[in-house]
C-alpha cells in the first residue's frame, strides 16, 4: 500500500502533485538550502521566458495588438496605392496613347554606345575587370568588418545616404556600397566611350545617369533602413499616409503622378507671397506693368524695370519679405517697375519673339518712362527674359534707339554653345514631340511639362527626394515659399517656344548674329551701354560657363560680372541680411572664365550690394520717391495683380 504523501515541513514550499501517467520511479530528493537562524531568505521567483528568449514563445497581448494594426496599415495602404493606379489608368483610358515610345531619342544614343564598346572588346574586358575588383575589395571590407577588424564607414556625403543607418547596419552598408559601385562603373563606362558623336555621348550619359539614380535602393521601401524604421515604429502608419500622399498626386495630376514638393495651401499669392506693396499701372493682353511703393523718401531719377522670364512668374524677386529682392531694390532708393506677363492660353499660340519684343518690352518700356516722368531707364532681364532683353538691346542699337542706358542679367544665355544638359532636349526628333504635344493642347506647352524637365535636369532633389519624403516615410511636403513657387507653373506660346528652341538652343543663332527680331538681324556686338551679368557656380539651367561667354558675346559693351554661389534660383535670390554663400569678382573679361576665376577675388555673402553700387552709378540724382498713386498711369489695382493669380 502506497505511503500517504507527509505534510510540508515549515519553510519549503509544498510539492507540486504528480501528474497522471509520470513514471512512479524514485528520484534522488533535491538538496534543501541551510535554514538560516534570522529570517528566512525568501524564494528565488520563478524564471518566466520572455519572447526573446524563446523565439517560438506566441506574442501577448501587446504584441498581437501590434501585430494586427501593422498588418491592417499595410493593407490599407495597399488598397489605397491599387485604386488610385486603378482610377489613374480608368482616367487615362480614353487618352490617345504616347507620341512616341522613346521621345527623347535615347534609344539610337545608347545604341551607338553600345556599339562602340562593342567595337573595343579590350576595352570592355578592362571595364569587367575593373568591376570584379571592386567587388572583391568590397567583400574583403566587408568580411574584415564581419571578423572586428574594420570599423564602420562614417556616414555618406550623399544625400541620400546620410542617415547613419545606412553605415551603421552591415546589411544596408553593403547594399549601399554595391550599389555606389555599380552605378559609379556603369556611367563611368558610358563616359569613356570616345568615338562617338559628343552630343550623342551627352545624351547616352544623362539617362544612364538617370536610370542609375532611378534604381538607388534609397528609392525603394524594403532596402531603405530609414523608410523600414518610420514603418515599424508607427505600425504601419507611415506607409498609409505615404499612400494617401500618392493618391493625392495621382488625382492632382489627373491621372499622371505629380509630386508634391511643397505644402501648397500654405501660401496664397499676395496674401504671404508676392506681398511688396504697388500698383498694377498698365494692362494690356500680354502684361501687367507693377510699379511698386517707394520705401525711402528719395529715389534715382532713372527707374529700373525688370523683366522675368516668361515660364515663371516674377514673384520670385518677391517671395517673403526677408528675402524680396523688389523690397530690398526699393529700400535701397530705386524707383521698381516690374512687367508680369500674362500665363498666356490657346489665343496666342501664334505669338512669337517679334510680339514680344514690341507689345513686351517695348511697350514696357514706353509705360515705365512716361509713369515716372524720365527719359531713360535702366533694365533687367532675368534667365530666358535676359535671351529677350539681349536680343531687344540689339535691336534698339539697331535702331538707335537710347532709352535703356544700363541693363543687368541674371543668369542669362545668349551664346547657347554650352547651354548645359538643356542642349540634351533640342534635337530635332524631341523637338517634333513637343510641338505635337503643343498642338494637341491647343497650341500651347503646358506648364507642367517645362517643370518636369527641369526637374529631370536635378532628379535625386527634385524627383526622388520627395519620393521618398512623402510616400515611403508619410511626411507631408514641407511649407517652403520656393518650392510653391516652383509648382505655380505658366503656358508657354507654341510659336514663341519653338523658335526659342530650335534659334537659340538648336543653332545658337543670337550668338552668331543670325537671329532676327523685329524685322532685323539683329548682332549682340552692335550693344555698346554698360551691363552688369550675374552668373551662378553650380547653375544647371544657365551654366557659368555659357553666361561667361554670353557676356564676351557683347564684345563693344562694357561689361562687370559678378560670380555668385550656389544655383540658378538660391544664386540669384540671396539678401545680404541671409549672410549665404559667397560671391567672386574681377574687373577684367579675359577669353575664357577659368582665366576670369584666376584672378577673381572671393567676398563673403550675397552679391546684391556690389551690384546696387554698379546700379547707383547709372541711375543719375536723386529726386522726390515717387508714388504709383499720382502718376500720369492710372492705378488699376494693388500689387501683385491679377496675372500672377492664373494657374495652368
Amino acid at each position: 500500500m502506497a505511503k500517504r504523501p507527509s505534510p510540508p515541513t515549515d519553510g519549503a514550499p509544498p510539492r507540486a502533485p504528480r501528474k497522471a501517467g509520470r513514471p512512479t520511479s524514485a528520484k534522488p530528493p533535491r538538496p534543501r538550502a541551510a535554514r538560516v537562524e534570522a529570517a528566512p531568505e525568501p524564494a528565488p521567483a520563478p524564471e518566466v521566458e520572455t519572447p526573446a528568449a524563446n523565439a517560438f514563445a506566441f506574442p501577448g497581448a501587446d504584441q498581437r495588438q501590434m501585430l494586427e494594426t501593422l498588418s491592417m496599415n499595410l493593407a490599407k495602404a495597399a488598397m489605397t496605392a491599387q485604386s488610385a493606379i486603378a482610377e489613374a489608368a480608368l482616367s487615362q483610358a480614353d487618352r490617345p496613347a504616347a507620341l512616341s515610345p522613346d521621345p527623347f531619342n535615347v534609344g539610337p544614343a545608347m545604341n551607338s554606345v553600345m556599339t562602340s564598346l562593342a567595337s573595343r572588346p579590350d576595352k570592355l574586358f578592362a571595364a569587367q575587370a575593373d568591376l570584379f575588383n571592386r567587388y572583391m575589395d568590397l567583400w574583403a571590407s566587408t568580411t574584415r568588418r564581419a571578423g572586428g577588424d574594420e570599423t564602420p564607414a562614417s556616414p555618406s556625403k550623399d544625400k541620400r545616404f546620410k542617415d547613419p543607418a545606412w553605415s551603421e547596419n552591415p546589411m544596408f552598408d553593403v547594399m549601399r556600397q554595391s550599389y555606389l559601385v555599380t552605378s559609379d562603373w556603369m556611367n563611368g563606362l558610358v563616359s569613356s566611350v570616345e568615338d562617338v558623336d559628343p552630343l550623342t555621348k551627352r545624351r547616352a550619359e544623362f539617362f544612364t545617369k538617370l536610370l542609375t539614380d532611378a534604381f538607388s535602393p534609397s528609392n525603394f521601401l524594403a532596402s531603405n533602413p530609414v523608410a523600414l524604421k518610420a514603418l515599424a515604429e508607427s505600425n504601419g502608419e507611415s506607409l498609409v499616409r505615404g499612400m494617401q500622399n500618392f493618391a493625392a498626386d495621382m488625382e492632382r495630376g489627373a491621372g499622371k503622378l505629380k509630386i508634391s514638393q511643397a505644402d501648397y495651401g500654405k501660401f496664397v499669392v499676395g496674401e504671404n507671397v508676392a506681398t511688396a506693396p504697388g500698383q498694377v499701372v498698365w494692362r494690356d493682353e500680354l502684361f501687367e506693368l507693377i510699379q511698386f511703393d517707394a520705401a525711402t523718401d528719395k529715389q534715382r531719377v532713372v527707374p529700373l524695370l525688370i523683366f522675368p522670364p516668361w515660364i515663371n512668374k516674377f514673384y520670385i524677386l518677391d517671395l517673403q519679405p526677408g528675402n524680396s529682392m523688389i523690397r530690398w531694390l526699393s529700400s535701397q532708393g530705386f524707383t521698381v517697375f516690374v512687367c508680369s506677363w500674362v500665363n498666356p492660353d490657346v489665343d496666342k499660340a501664334g505669338f512669337g519673339f517679334d510680339d514680344y519684343l514690341e507689345k513686351g518690352v517695348y511697350r514696357a518700356v514706353e509705360k515705365a518712362l512716361e509713369q515716372s516722368q524720365s527719359k531713360h531707364i535702366n533694365t533687367v532681364g532675368y534667365c530666358i527674359g535676359g535671351t529677350l532683353m539681349g536680343a531687344a538691346l540689339a535691336h534698339m542699337a539697331a535702331k538707335k534707339d537710347d532709352r535703356v542706358t544700363a541693363n543687368t542679367f541674371f543668369a542669362a544665355q545668349h551664346d547657347f554653345a554650352e547651354a548645359g544638359d538643356l542642349l540634351l532636349f533640342t534635337d530635332e526628333h524631341w523637338l517634333n514631340e513637343v510641338e505635337q504635344q503643343m498642338d494637341a493642347a491647343g497650341g500651347v506647352l503646358p506648364g507642367a511639362a517645362m517643370a518636369e524637365t527641369f526637374n529631370a535636369l536635378r532628379a535625386n532633389d527634385l524627383i526622388w527626394s520627395f519620393f521618398v519624403s512623402n510616400y515611403l516615410m508619410g511626411k507631408s511636403p514641407p511649407a517652403f515659399d520656393l518650392l510653391f513657387w516652383n509648382a505655380d507653373q505658366t503656358r508657354m506660346p507654341r510659336k514663341l517656344h519653338m523658335d526659342y528652341l530650335r534659334s537659340m538652343y538648336g543653332q545658337n543663332k543670337l550668338a552668331r548674329g543670325e537671329f532676327t527680331i523685329g524685322g532685323v538681324k539683329v548682332d549682340l556686338s552692335q550693344v555698346t551701354i554698360p551691363l552688369y551679368f550675374q552668373a551662378s557656380r553650380e547653375d544647371h539651367i544657365a551654366p557659368m560657363n555659357s553666361v561667361y561667354r554670353s557676356a564676351r558675346a557683347f564684345s563693344n559693351a562694357d561689361v562687370t560680372l559678378t560670380l555668385a554661389g550656389s544655383g540658378h534660383i538660391a544664386g540669384v535670390v540671396n539678401p545680404p541680411s541671409a549672410k549665404k554663400y559667397q560671391h567672386w569678382t574681377n574687373p577684367a573679361l579675359p577669353a575664357t572664365l577659368g582665366e576670369w576665376q584666376v584672378k577673381a577675388v572671393e567676398h563673403p555673402g550675397s552679391w546684391w550690394e556690389h551690384w546696387a553700387d554698379w546700379l547707383h552709378g547709372k541711375s543719375g540724382d536723386w529726386i522726390p520717391a515717387r508714388d504709383p498713386k499720382t502718376g500720369p498711369l492710372k492705378p488699376i489695382e494693388p500689387a501683385p495683380g491679377s496675372y500672377v493669380k492664373v494657374k495652368s
